[in-house]
């Protein structure tokens, strides 16, 4: 570990000598050291001992840019997060690091990136709420809700709010009987359902059937995007 001005000062033969060997060293270890050199030249190296990182003084002298990490314990060199990808003009054109999960979500970014195993199964899997009223938003756009309705009554209009607005469509919605009998016996003639949207949150659920049919629970499925 060496540093030196690399200004080599009128003197005598032995000095000079002393002199030019330590301007050397320090150009041989890449002017090594815990802090950075008093003297500094644009473009000159410094190897950081305390971050184990080669940095490179700017053109203007103004400031260290970090090239690498060196692991000393394993003898590699590494290449620092975030590192950005560019073409010989110098524009970007991807990142050696990773990108929030929100744009891989989004799906408009076009950086070039890594990527974990665990951002690509967020993005797979979408944006959930997994309950018995909740809802599915898949990579594609595609919103897919579900839920249960208690208390219809027969010949009764019932407006149903959806667990989640959709943003743009409300294409279909299909409900369905559950039949909630003691005996289990399920009569397709008390249960006729029908369903149509009102808005992008809302929908009604129409139990079509019998006066034995009063106070039945509903389920639905509804997409849109």
């Amino acid at each position: 570990m060496s540093q030196h001005d690399l200004n080599i000062a009128n003197q005598t033969a032995p000095n000079t000598r002393s002199d030019l060997n330590s301007a050397l060293q320090a150009l041989g270890s890449n002017n090594s050291g815990a802090s950075a050199p008093s003297t500094t030249y644009a473009n000159m190296h410094w190897y950081d001992t305390s971050s184990n990182i080669l940095k490179q003084r700017s053109e203007a002298n103004d400031a260290w840019i970090s090239i690498g990490y060196f692991d000393q314990s394993t003898n590699a060199f590494k290449v620092l997060d975030d590192t950005m990808v560019v073409n010989t003009s110098g524009t970007q054109t991807g990142i050696i690091g990773d990108q929030a999960t929100s744009i891989w979500q989004a799906g408009t970014g076009t950086t070039e990136s890594l990527v974990s195993p665990a951002k690509v199964k967020e993005v797979a899997k979408g944006t959930s709420s997994l309950s018995q009223s909740g809802y599915q938003i898949f990579p594609s756009g595609l919103y897919m809700q579900w839920g249960r309705v208690t208390g219809v009554n027969a010949e009764q209009n019932k407006t149903v709010t959806l667990p989640i607005a959709f943003p743009n469509n409300f294409w279909v919605v299909n409900g369905t009987p559950m039949d909630n009998r003691a005996s289990g016996d399920f009569e397709v003639d008390f249960y006729s359902v029908a369903c149509l949207p009102i808005n992008l949150s809302t929908f009604t659920i129409i139990n079509e059937g019998t006066s034995s049919g009063n106070n039945q629970t509903m389920m639905y499925m509804a997409l849109g995007n």
